[in-house]
């Protein structure tokens, strides 16, 4: 027995929520596979096999737990050079966006070869990109199985499966039942109106924090928060079909996971909706190395860097926010919002509209978005950068590759290196992005030196985001007035 399988199997016995989604135990006794937190009577550690990912389980012929459910276990942020482009390769896989393709697809929006891509595969995360697209594709029909009531053929295509038959068979050998048989086994809901589902976490969490942090920027129409809960409308095009709908999040007490609920047109894009609040929520980051790193600087240490549902929605909320108010960027959001006038139809009635797309921007002319107060420059701004995402030159999410799309940003006028890189801290999701510029640093480190203030960060590395939401809000602290 080595050091490390001790140290998994205490974290194992002690179901220590920190290493939730951080590995996983297959039990040849049973040959399922867990999550660390799972309820069950604990197994000898003889009968353990640890594992980095739910593919390399069930490439060793593992079967997921049904009571703790792995495909729902929190995932992991970048945090280095070595293992950023196999994440990316990842994340694509895992928010759904390649779930369809093979691995010659995948290898190509990545720019490498497909050789270098399965080497980088089983390097970090070990297994092959295939196996870990086929596990996808399994635990994604799993969690359609067993939190919506689609049927059975809209799943299989749904999770990617070129055919039901291929579903059907793929299931029943890695799982060992049937997706008919899986659906029996399990309580799922009754009313396609009301998918419900468990987001988890890593402990600890400060929801209130990022509920008040969304909640300040929230657009009337599109959003709404309050002490309790977020929603939202939620629009994008996948696989070639539009879908739009709403979500609400909140929080029962006393559990690390957060309760997602969607709407019912939202069904088939289930796993896309789980990505996507994953990211708005930094639900997936690991607290133990942030706050290792941050050391005395992480006064709370349940705070999150807040993502984005949508990478464009968000690169045009910095472009109109930059140097004016909270308030006056809302209202000029709001504006822009009204304007597009992309109504939706909703059960909650403080949700009126969708943010509009790179598309319905680029239909407006200069002068209507020009008449919501928006100067002249900025128009041109938000037109250029609606069309390099429209075009598929500019991608805003958490595959995109940093250095060219920060260097894309900057070249659009009126996009600096504060908002680009406010663009690559909740879009790209990159867990270093700092703010060297920004005013709030400069007070909360006493420092005027932008020179002298990226020395200081360096100590933060490769968790500066994390740093600059702590200083945020020591800044927010000591600003208020007494």
């Amino acid at each position: 027995m080595n050091n490390e399988q001790q140290y998994f199997y205490q974290a194992l016995c002690s179901r220590d929520n920190r290493f939730d989604g951080r590995f996983f135990v297959g039990v040849t006794s049973t040959g399922i596979y867990c999550r660390p937190v799972c309820r069950v009577k604990t197994p000898k550690l003889a009968n353990c096999r640890f594992f980095e990912s739910q593919a390399a389980a069930e490439t060793q012929g593992f079967r997921p737990c049904l009571r703790c459910r792995p495909e729902l276990a929190p995932g992991l942020s970048s945090i280095d050079s070595s293992r950023l482009l196999a994440r990316q390769a990842a994340q694509l896989i895992d928010d759904g966006t390649m779930l369809a393709c093979d691995i010659n697809g995948l290898a190509n929006r990545m720019g490498v070869t497909t050789r270098h891509l399965r080497r980088i595969f089983a390097n970090e995360l070990g297994v092959s990109p295939l196996n870990y697209l086929r596990t996808r594709r399994l635990l994604t029909a799993k969690t359609l199985l067993t939190d919506t009531r689609l049927p059975i053929i809209e799943i299989a295509s749904a999770s990617g499966f070129g055919s039901l038959s291929q579903f059907n068979a793929t299931f029943q050998q890695h799982y060992r039942l049937t997706p008919s048989q899986l659906r029996k086994e399990v309580k799922t809901r009754s009313n396609a109106n009301d998918i419900m589902i468990n987001l988890h976490y890593r402990e600890p969490y400060d929801w209130q924090t990022m509920l008040a942090f969304l909640g300040k920027r929230a657009l009337d129409g599109v959003e709404y928060a309050d002490g309790s809960r977020y929603r939202r409308t939620l629009s994008f095009r996948h696989r070639g079909a539009d879908y739009s709908g709403w979500i609400e999040v909140t929080k029962p007490d006393s559990q690390p996971v957060l309760n997602l609920a969607l709407s019912s047109t939202l069904a088939k894009v289930t796993p896309q909706v789980i990505h996507r609040i994953r990211a708005l929520f930094d639900l997936d980051a690991d607290p133990e190395p942030i706050l290792n790193a941050l050391g005395p600087t992480a006064v709370n240490p349940g705070l999150r860097v807040p993502g984005s549902v949508d990478g464009f929605e968000l690169a045009v909320r910095a472009v109109l926010g930059q140097q004016v108010s909270l308030a006056a960027a809302r209202t000029l959001l709001g504006r822009l919002v009204i304007r597009a006038n992309q109504t939706v139809d909703c059960e909650h009635a403080e949700l009126t509209h969708r943010f509009p797309s790179p598309q319905q921007l680029l239909t407006l002319d200069d002068e209507a978005i020009g008449q919501c107060g928006i100067t002249r420059r900025r128009v041109q701004s938000l037109k250029m950068l609606a069309a390099a995402v429209l075009e598929g030159r500019l991608i805003l999410d958490q595959s995109a590759p940093l250095p060219s799309t920060l260097e894309m940003l900057l070249a659009i006028p009126g996009i600096g290196p504060w908002t680009a890189n406010y663009i690559a801290m909740r879009a790209l999701r990159w867990p270093d992005a700092f703010l060297v510029g920004d005013y709030a640093i400069k007070k909360s480190v006493g420092l005027y030196s932008e020179k002298a203030i990226e020395a200081v960060s360096e100590q933060w590395r490769p968790w500066r985001a994390y740093a600059l939401m702590q200083l945020w809000q020591q800044f927010e602290r000591e600003d208020k007035p007494s």
